[in-house]
């Protein structure tokens, strides 16, 4: 675990983390509105801001206390700044050169560096004439080439178009899963956490508020990750073969989604399933004879409070997942809804994330 409680006042802004402990395993997302303390609290954990006090532990390694205060050097963390903050004056393969000849563990070549971040042919390319995601993966190289203890990554996409955040999303995933280096990531976009997060530390007025898995972050009702769209489900599971109409199942043995759109890649691997809470109806009886694709047994384990004549009910699928339902008050006084009742939800929309 990365634990501590830590503090620093920069101008008018005052971090006060109060006691707080961060996974060291998977990917770890800081997520808060802009002006949280996300970035400021990344630099304090990597040894940048030397005005920090506290207590900082990683896996019962001592990094600073009032006595004692490892530079980041020693801490062996490799950092991916949202500029990428490469060299210039240097091509590609000077630049992960540059970093491995700094780092403590030389087990790694430039070469398979090169190879894992997919820039193996522009080694001798001058980093001024790549793209903005190219610029992104050797930054990510850059950092992971001295094989650091953790990885933190401060919102690395926020320059990028649209397929350059999907491109260095998936790299992300598959370093994370290769490597089995922990990751911290900072964002504010709710469905980048929804796509990237084992877990998530909810960041507000400079404190660490609550460090959860993705699953609990998404069953609470009123999570700041709604804030922007509304209640979202997150469903894991796998993708299947494509049938005669083109449609792939989607989920497990337990549960199936109908998935459309898809070509006819086969992935063994787990995938994430996002379903707006707005997308999905409830049904008393058995749904029948519709243009729906997806409808399925649920279980109402909470119904929160009525807000702008709405509420949000939690369902639970077979396999124990959760699905959030937003319907009318007026539907739920109709329909007589309660806690421990099985009905039929019925989605009308989903997306599938990073495919």
């Amino acid at each position: 675990m990365l634990e501590g409680n830590l503090k620093l006042q920069i101008g008018k802004f005052h971090l006060t983390t109060g006691d707080f402990s961060l996974p060291t395993t998977g990917i770890t997302v800081l997520f808060g509105r802009s002006g949280a303390g996300k970035s400021t609290l990344l630099r304090a954990l990597a040894g940048l801001e030397p005005k920090t006090i506290g207590l900082l532990k990683f896996n019962e390694t001592l990094w600073q206390n009032e006595d004692t205060c490892l530079v980041t050097e020693k801490r062996n963390i490799g950092f991916v700044f949202q500029d990428a903050a490469l060299f210039p004056h240097m091509n590609v393969r000077e630049n992960l050169e540059y970093a491995l000849k700094r780092s403590i563990e030389r087990t790694e070549s430039v070469e398979s560096m090169a190879m894992k971040i997919g820039m193996e042919h522009k080694l001798n390319q001058n980093v001024q004439s790549l793209s903005g995601g190219e610029i992104q993966r050797v930054a990510i190289g850059r950092a992971l080439i001295s094989k650091p203890k953790i990885l933190c990554m401060d919102e690395p996409l926020s320059a990028l178009d649209h397929q350059a955040k999907n491109e260095i999303l998936l790299l992300i995933e598959s370093l994370a899963k290769d490597s089995k280096i922990p990751i911290i990531y900072i964002t504010h976009s709710p469905d980048v956490v929804e796509r990237l997060a084992d877990h998530v530390a909810l960041i507000a007025n400079g404190r660490v508020e609550r460090v959860m898995t993705l699953k609990e972050a998404l069953s609470q009702m009123d999570s700041p990750l709604f804030d922007e769209e509304g209640a979202v489900s997150v469903i894991e599971g796998r993708i299947g073969e494509s049938d005669e109409h083109g449609l792939r199942n989607f989920g497990n043995d337990l549960i199936n989604f109908k998935l459309t759109g898809l070509d006819s890649r086969t992935c063994e691997e787990q995938h994430r399933l996002r379903i707006l809470a707005r997308n999905v109806s409830i049904a008393l009886d058995t749904p029948e004879r519709m243009s729906i694709l997806n409808h399925m047994r649920v279980t109402i384990v909470d119904i929160s409070p009525k807000k702008n004549g709405r509420v949000i009910v939690l369902c639970k699928l077979a396999d124990s997942q959760t699905l959030m339902s937003e319907i009318t008050g007026y539907s739920l006084a109709t329909l007589n809804l309660e806690v421990g009742m099985e009905v039929f939800a019925l989605v009308k929309s989903v997306s599938l994330l990073g495919f």
